[in-house]
């Protein structure tokens, strides 16, 4: 059964899109100045450019997850979206909010505070949005035919992270004290509610494209919230002791955060033992790359990297290094950008009708953007090894380390060229579907 509200899913992809190549366009402008080609730096310092580059990360990702919630929830709850005109005016608002946020970056309107930049004023616009967006979701669900722990996890993960939002609108005079709690919007959000958001729509793609016992997937997710929340709260402690908390946070931190890899490792063993269970063989190929890719990257990215500099005997010389670079880069993408693209490419084909599951375009598109990002993330981990041992141990200046390391940002811009073409063949996959139609989604009037 298929919803018209399934056609502003489409839209909120085409934004997400659209944040992506505007994020990486940013990105680049960071990399070339780190080997020496600034000559932008007098319309987009680096600063901003830094500034851009990350907000639009948490933009993009979640405009995937909102457009993946108007998509899925509909079909869970068996029920139309309780209001699809006013799905379009959230969509149109959050789009607005982000123009507004971007420019004022170039014109130093912010609040300087890494991640959570965005001026004031806006915070308040965005929680309107986020609260319309969730009374939306939330009321569609409860009204519908039914409530499935896929939709109740989605949802709930959607709910924590707007809450959490709300710590980091606080104001103190304090810099330790605003640190402690930004924390909570950065930490908790990316190791922990975003992974409920990364489970719900993990399960809802592995109950399509396997054909497995919704009741079977399903009780891994309990597997997976338990883990999640284990390791992510206290977890967020490893960031405190350098912001002048109590030494017993890197401790505590340090061994919950070694915790989470086993948070990972449950979804990667969840969507490999379910593809191999699958009795359905699925004709949407790149969704199912795109799928279990999520799952193995993440591991990998998330969890193993994360935990490598985590320890507090390793992060007390990695934390805030480049080695941070390597984990966040890898940790993201595999987690959250590779799971709103399966979302997309499961859905595309469903709203528009056209079946392109196996195209040679989308094929190419997930080998060069998964091979750019691990050659992103090599270049930047052996820089920030080089980093840390000419740092910490030979005491050497910041910047003159800097200009010892920019060899190794040749390397990152060259692969960051590689994973924008995946991007860029994803992107033409993307409008080679073309729009939703009402014949495509079984809408008769």
């Amino acid at each position: 059964m298929k919803y018209k509200s399934q056609k502003v899913a489409y839209w909120f992809f085409a934004l997400s899109m659209l944040l992506l190549v505007l994020q990486i366009v940013y990105g680049f402008v960071m990399g070339f100045a780190r080997i020496g080609f600034d000559n932008l730096h007098e319309f987009i310092p680096f600063n901003t450019a830094r500034a851009v580059h990350t907000n639009l990360l948490v933009v993009w990702l979640l405009s995937g997850f909102m457009g993946a919630a108007y998509y899925i929830i509909p079909e869970e709850a068996q029920k139309e979206l309780v209001s699809v005109k006013l799905a379009y005016v959230q969509l149109i608002s959050l789009a607005l909010v982000g123009v507004a946020a971007i420019v004022g970056f170039h014109f130093n309107i912010w609040e300087g505070r890494k991640f959570l930049e965005i001026p004031r004023p806006l915070d308040y616009l965005v929680v309107a949005n986020v609260l319309l967006f969730l009374g939306l979701i939330l009321v569609t669900l409860f009204k519908g035919k039914r409530q499935t722990t896929t939709a109740l996890v989605l949802s709930m993960g959607l709910l924590f992270a707007a809450l959490l939002y709300l710590p980091g609108m606080l104001q103190f005079d304090s810099q330790v004290t605003d640190s402690f709690f930004r924390w909570w919007v950065v930490h908790l959000w990316v190791e922990g509610v975003w992974e409920l958001i990364m489970g719900g729509i993990l399960s809802f793609l592995l109950i399509k494209l396997t054909g497995v016992d919704r009741e079977v997937i399903e009780k891994w997710l309990y597997v997976i919230v338990g883990l999640t929340f284990l390791s992510g709260v206290l977890g967020t402690g490893h960031h405190y002791y350098y912001i002048g908390v109590n030494k017993i946070w890197i401790i505590v931190g340090g061994i919950f955060s070694a915790l989470e890899p086993l948070a990972f490792l449950a979804m990667a063993l969840f969507a490999v033992n379910m593809y191999r269970k699958g009795e359905k063989k699925h004709p949407n190929k790149l969704a199912l790359y795109w799928t279990l890719g999520a799952a193995i990257v993440s591991f990998v990215g998330a969890g193993l990297l994360g935990f490598a500099h985590t320890l507090p005997q390793t992060n007390i010389y990695t934390h805030g290094t480049l080695v941070t670079a390597m984990h966040g880069h890898l940790a993201f993408w595999g987690a959250y950008g590779m799971i709103v693209l399966a979302i997309i490419s499961y859905s595309l084909p469903n709203m528009t009708g056209r079946k392109m599951y196996d195209s040679s375009i989308g094929r190419a598109a997930f080998w060069l953007s998964n091979v750019g990002m691990v050659g992103m993330t090599v270049a930047f981990g052996v820089a920030g090894v080089a980093q840390v041992y000419l740092e910490r141990k030979f005491k050497m200046d910041f910047m003159a380390v800097q200009n010892e390391i920019s060899i190794h940002f040749v390397v990152l811009v060259l692969c960051a060229l590689v994973f924008t073409t995946g991007i860029a063949l994803y992107i033409v996959d993307f409008y080679k579907h073309g729009k939703p139609t009402d014949e495509a989604l079984g809408i008769n009037d």
